[in-house]
């Protein structure tokens, strides 16, 4: 198996280990924590927009696109959902404790090791599917600096709260019980 496909196949377990060791060194702190849950907000909130835009396809486990999704926050950057769960990673190791800045380069090491070989993956599969058309997105949309003015994509519709909820409900789920779960860990240890 490629090592890219694993890493896309897994994506949502492989974080576990980051979040056993934030759990056991949790030192939490009011002002870190609150930072770090406005962080984890936002990187909700920008993944919230993406699946908006792009549907339920992004919790498939095989690689590949119906169509190329290029309005919403995919107008400004072609990997919102990988940049929104970056805010996340960090957030949640503010959260974790302010006293832990080494955690942070762990966090992003894991998450650029991550999405670079998933990425890869994609954007292989992308060009793959649709060419040109890809290829001239990929070259005026970045990878992860979000453009302040986005390109204009063709319409799009956007799915119903509802729907967004639906597909974000392990994501939102996770984000209520790792919170939980520093809160507590704060609480009992402290």
């Amino acid at each position: 198996m490629d090592i890219r496909q694993f890493f896309f196949q897994y994506r949502s377990f492989t974080p576990i280990p980051l979040i056993l060791l934030l759990f056991y060194l949790a030192q939490p702190k009011i002002y870190p924590f609150v930072f770090g849950l406005l962080l984890a907000l936002v990187g909700e909130g920008l993944r919230w927009w993406a699946v908006a835009h792009a549907g339920g396809e992004t919790r498939t486990r095989q690689v590949g696109a119906g169509e190329l999704v290029t309005s919403g926050p995919f107008a400004h950057v072609r990997n919102p959902l990988y940049l929104a769960n970056l805010f996340i990673i960090t957030g949640f190791v503010l959260m974790a404790g302010g006293g832990l800045p080494w955690m942070l380069g762990v966090g992003w090491a894991f998450w650029a090791v991550q999405y670079s070989l998933i990425i890869s993956l994609e954007e292989e599969t992308l060009d793959k599917l649709f060419g040109d058309t890809y290829r001239r997105y990929r070259n005026k949309v970045p990878r992860f600096l979000p453009l302040l003015k986005g390109q204009t994509p063709e319409g799009r519709t956007t799915l119903p709260l509802r729907k967004v909820l639906r597909s974000e409900r392990s994501t939102l789920l996770g984000l209520l019980l790792l919170t939980g779960g520093i809160i507590l860990r704060g609480a009992l240890f402290g």
